[in-house]
């Protein structure tokens, strides 16, 4: 799967996870040794509390109310050394202790809930990414390829960004785009493009009928749903010949992908760009191909807006062509994970604006 491949925090190790539930029982020890040897107006026992609570954020509630139920225990040994069970001010610290115990793992409870609804959640949108969004084969032809998705939300795991490929009798034809909005409707637009993609690639002969095909069918579904001229979607479409080395190339109003070669990235910014998808009706104008030279060793860098919009705490875009260029030695799937890491680096490990989709090609000698 193309998701997130080596970005998801990974789980914690059990090594820590026993230090992170020793926490707790390490503060009830230390309270409950100090408050034996403190001076008697001295009273350390609310700091129990602390115990169950810092439980609660990482633990479920069996684990929380055992160690509320150990702190009541420790509070109860502190009452018998230093006066009675029955004295009233360590009474009301064990009924306040009991009752902040059953609090704090009521929220444990609702917190696990919580979490098996997200697994649920991410289960869903991955198996729908599965059928929307296929995985591209790492092979191609003599082409190499990788991609990569970044959803802005970690829950949703999808949205409007778009890749496919699909192989001719003598060549690769791939799409990328990108459809403006998110949500379901974003979703489904995606799957409309993907789908009208991948019936008629091995059907049109040239790009222009590709693309023109792709308009027809994009274009009645937003006339329907009353957003002609408010949602479209931006998208690249290639096609890369077995023998030849060339690309042919229609822009859609698609940022221009970058041809990585000996150390520079060049973006390929066609003369003749068509409009975006489901605009063709309101914007006069012609499809045209236009073509570039692709050699053995040459690997092209196709990606979405996300990508380009990506911001650092001081608001600087990410700079896509330069550090590209200073990575256009590496194989595509190298190079996606090299480009992954450092725009999560760059956006300071927060949640990216937009969906990002990147797709790597190589040819191969």
């Amino acid at each position: 799967m193309d998701l997130r491949p080596s970005y998801v925090p990974r789980p914690r190790s059990r090594t820590a996870r026993h230090a992170q539930l020793a926490v707790p029982f390490v503060l009830i020890a230390l309270v409950t040794a100090v408050d034996i040897i403190a001076p008697p107006d001295v009273h350390l026992g609310p700091f129990l509390v602390a115990a169950p609570a810092v439980t609660a954020s990482f633990a479920g509630p069996w684990m929380t109310g055992f160690v509320g139920l150990v702190a009541v225990l420790a509070q109860t040994v502190v009452a018998a050394t230093r006066t009675t069970l029955t004295d009233l001010n360590h009474t009301f610290q064990i009924v306040a202790l009991i009752m902040i115990s059953v609090f704090v793992t009521v929220f444990a409870h609702l917190r696990e809930v919580h979490e098996k609804e997200l697994v649920q959640l991410r289960s869903v949108a991955e198996t729908a990414q599965e059928v929307v969004l296929r995985p591209l084969r790492d092979r191609m032809g003599p082409l190499g390829v990788a991609s990569v998705y970044l959803a802005a939300a970690a829950e949703a795991q999808i949205g409007g960004d778009l890749y496919a490929a699909a192989r001719t009798a003598s060549a690769t034809r791939l799409i990328i785009g990108d459809v403006r909005g998110k949500g379901l409707g974003a979703v489904g637009d995606a799957a409309l493009v993907l789908g009208a993609f991948r019936a008629a690639a091995h059907q049109e002969a040239g790009l222009p009928g590709l693309v023109a095909y792709l308009e027809a069918a994009v274009s009645p579904d937003l006339d329907d749903s009353g957003d002609r001229g408010e949602s479209f979607i931006t998208a690249a479409v290639l096609e890369i010949p077995d023998e030849e080395p060339v690309l042919h190339l229609v822009s859609c109003g698609h940022p221009p992908p970058l041809l990585l070669r000996d150390g520079r990235a060049v973006p390929l910014d066609v003369t003749q760009p068509a409009p975006p998808l489901g605009l063709a009706g309101l914007v006069e104008s012609s499809v045209t191909a236009q073509s570039f030279a692709f050699a053995a060793g040459d690997v092209l860098l196709l990606y979405t807006d996300g990508v380009l919009e990506a911001r650092d705490r001081a608001g600087v875009f990410y700079p896509l062509t330069e550090h590209a260029a200073a990575w256009s030695g590496m194989h595509p799937r190298a190079l996606l994970d090299r480009l992954c890491e450092d725009l999560l680096a760059h956006a300071a490990g927060s949640t990216l604006g937009d969906d990002a989709a990147m797709v790597a090609i190589e040819r191969l000698a």
